[in-house]
């Protein structure tokens, strides 16, 4: 499968190509996609790479005062609902890129041999929890062709980010989640 020209995350065709194209891009719009819409998740590296100067490198934010950082974050519009904490969250999920695979985002899916070995490389990552690695995985499966043995098992295997082959979709897989959300609240709420 080859790499796509562009993932259509966002209404910004410049965002959506920067996804494509750099992975630390991606893996920062993952790691920002909570609390927000998603395409404001995924828009957000776009901006902080302009605002960083035009590169995007995990060797450089893992290394700037963390002041400069927050600001970054903070300036309007903000990059996050939440910039102080994301910014944070997105520093660490830098260092950690540069302390385990030489500051390369693409390292990660690099080489894995399974499934269950993809899944603990993202797992490890600060800010990725079980489901958001879980949508990474079937992200990169099936945006990415990143497919080592036993991938779609551990794949999430609702409707998410990973299903968006056009900006269009965005819309249904919000709704997607809303009803998701809703019925196990209700299920939650009709238990004694």
């Amino acid at each position: 499968m080859a790499a796509p020209s562009a993932l259509h995350f966002t209404p910004d065709d410049e965002a959506n190509r920067l996804l494509a194209t750099e992975p630390l891009a991606l893996l920062i719009g993952m790691l920002l996609d909570q609390q927000v819409t998603m395409e404001a998740a995924f828009r957000a590296p776009l901006v902080l790479k302009e605002r960083l100067g035009g590169t995007l490198d995990a060797t450089a934010i893992a290394a700037m005062p963390p002041d400069e950082l927050d600001e970054v974050f903070r300036r309007r519009p903000a990059l996050h609902r939440f910039p102080g904490s994301m910014g944070k969250r997105t520093q660490a999920l830098c260092q950690y890129l540069v302390e385990h695979d030489g500051g390369r985002a693409e390292a990660l899916w690099e080489g894995v041999t399974s499934g269950q070995d993809l899944l603990a490389r993202i797992q490890a990552l600060p800010g990725f929890g079980k489901d958001k690695s879980r949508i990474f995985v079937a992200l990169l499966g099936k945006r990415l062709g990143v497919r080592p043995e036993g991938w779609e098992e551990v794949a999430a295997d609702w409707a998410s980010i990973a299903d968006v082959d056009s900006f269009e979709r965005v819309g249904e897989i919000r709704e997607k989640k809303r009803a998701a959300k809703a019925a196990k609240k209700s299920a939650t709420a009709s238990q004694p």
